[in-house]
């Protein structure tokens, strides 16, 4: 069995360490993963694991929500500098959250957009968080000119409801599923992770977040998506065999 986590973080710069994660994830069966930016320190953090297994691991960099200290010009510039260096397979994470930060909102909207502009000029597919924030994220995706076949890209962690989700995929955007779906609260997780065609399924870990059960409260890493794994085919009545292939097959096609 072949897993793709399609988007894990390394809080770490420490070498010995992310080469430790990437062993257990192989070990585990998992056989490709994503490295996600999303600040300075997790864009460095990224890079370190793609050059420690370029194989075996792809790269996705950018500026998430919170990175609002510069201007956006400021901070696009550097994106494109990290582009331009590195072999990326996508930009991300990016996007809105106005769970906590509601009086960001323009300025997450502006980052946002300019960041989607970055992968149409480059050609690349987005790793997208969106909480909170359904209509302002709607907008700005049909906002921004794309000059290529379609807008490509996933939305990551998804935790919205399905009217959302059938507009993100009437959109072409692929939905990512994490352990939060394994939650006891977590139902309307749930009902998503159901109605999402096998075609646009996608499976992450977001580690070293949400630990899915039987490890929940654990430091998340991408050998613990097999949980995630199980715990979503037998929601979707298929073997974790078949969940596994599909999901790795759908994050090949987008991210290689």
């Amino acid at each position: 069995m072949q897993l793709y986590d399609t988007h894990a973080h390394f809080e770490t710069e420490d070498d010995s360490s992310i080469a430790g994660i990437l062993a257990r994830a192989r070990e585990s069966g998992v056989t490709r993963l994503m490295a996600v930016g999303g600040s300075d320190e997790l864009n460095r953090a990224a890079i370190m694991a793609r050059n420690l297994r370029p194989d075996d691991v792809r790269l996705a960099l950018g500026a998430d929500r919170d990175q609002l200290s510069r201007s956006a010009g400021e901070t696009l510039a550097d994106i494109r500098r990290l582009l331009s260096a590195n072999p990326c397979a996508a930009i991300g994470e990016i996007g809105l959250d106005f769970h906590y930060s509601p009086g960001t909102s323009r300025a997450q909207c502006d980052l946002f957009a300019g960041q989607l502009a970055l992968a149409d000029e480059a050609d690349l597919p987005v790793v997208v968080h969106t909480r909170e924030a359904d209509d302002a994220t709607l907008g700005v995706l049909d906002d921004v000119p794309w000059r290529h076949a379609t807008l490509r890209g996933v939305i990551h962690c998804y935790t919205g409801d399905t009217p959302f989700a059938r507009k993100l995929l009437d959109r072409g955007f692929m939905i990512s599923i994490s352990g939060i779906v394994t939650f006891r609260l977590a139902e309307n997780v749930r009902t998503s992770a159901r109605y999402v065609p096998d075609d646009r399924l996608l499976i992450e870990t977001d580690s070293p977040f949400l630990a899915p059960v039987p490890l929940r409260g654990k430091r998340n890493e991408p050998a613990f998506i097999v949980h995630t794994a199980a715990f979503l085919a037998g929601l979707r009545g298929v073997t974790t065999e078949h969940l596994a292939e599909l999901t790795s097959a759908n994050a090949l096609s987008i991210f290689g």
